[in-house]
């Protein structure tokens, strides 16, 4: 299986990686000619690009500016460290063994609005740029128009030989994919918790839930989609009842 999930706001540069192995992002070229269009925006153009802080703004500037291939590992950081949010949180990829981190590199795809997809040892650079950001390049009006076909085109090809894509991402993010021309079964995971006697899906613990069904996933080597029925982590199960082919629902 290929599991997908978002990228993270939150980003750690300052712990060193303690990681040998590292590969290039699949579309470095891309994301230097997006990278070329962004130096061009003010800190002004980018607090109303991106609906953030005159602060924010102001640090991706420096981000974009200081944008620098080739990526190295005293330049840039392995991204399945580098993201540190609630999916991050529930990935744990620091602590995968080499093994793991083998599997995961050849089944795990993060989705970005800058990199198109990373894999959990590519290099990246600090950034910041939604999927959802009214931003083009090459004739596209936004990142979807920019990425969807790249992307979806590089997920046939990881897919040959797999069973189904895990869809673990945002609707944001999973958006840029074109699940039409997908050749493969798409399963997407929801998870749901009891909260004043009605289910719901609980945003950060749900983030949290679908880094620790990648988790899962690598971990176990599954191959099957129907082996993720028997993920049962931090009190979750499997609940058929409100379950489908392509929607597979956790509760606790």
């Amino acid at each position: 299986m290929l599991v997908v999930v978002s990228p993270a706001k939150k980003l750690d540069f300052q712990t060193p990686s303690d990681l040998a192995e590292y590969e290039t992002p699949l579309f470095i070229d891309e994301a230097k000619l997006l990278i070329k269009d962004l130096k061009k925006k003010s800190s002004q153009d980018l607090q109303k690009l991106m609906g953030i802080s005159e602060n924010l703004a102001e640090l991706n500037v420096k981000r974009f500016n200081t944008f620098k291939p080739p990526f190295t590992p005293t330049n840039a950081k392995q991204a399945g460290l580098a993201f540190q949010g609630d999916t991050y949180q529930g990935l744990e990829f620091h602590d995968f063994n080499k093994s793991q981190r083998n599997f995961a590199q050849k089944h795990l795809r993060i989705l970005s609005g800058l990199y198109g997809i990373l894999r959990p040892l590519d290099l990246m650079q600090a950034y910041r740029l939604e999927m959802g950001t009214k931003f083009g390049a090459a004739g596209a009006s936004d990142l979807y128009g920019f990425w969807k076909e790249k992307i979806t085109e590089k997920l046939n090809e990881d897919l040959k030989g797999q069973k189904a894509l895990v869809n673990c991402a945002s609707n944001e993010y999973f958006k840029a994919v074109d699940t039409k021309a997908l050749k493969a079964q798409v399963v997407t995971p929801i998870f749901k918790e009891e909260k004043n006697g009605k289910l719901k899906i609980i945003s950060f613990n749900a983030k949290r839930a679908r880094g620790m069904m990648a988790k899962f996933i690598i971990e176990n080597k599954l191959k099957d989609p129907n082996d993720l029925k028997k993920f049962n982590m931090d009190n979750y199960k499997f609940d058929p009842e409100l379950s489908d082919e392509t929607n597979f629902t956790f509760t606790r």
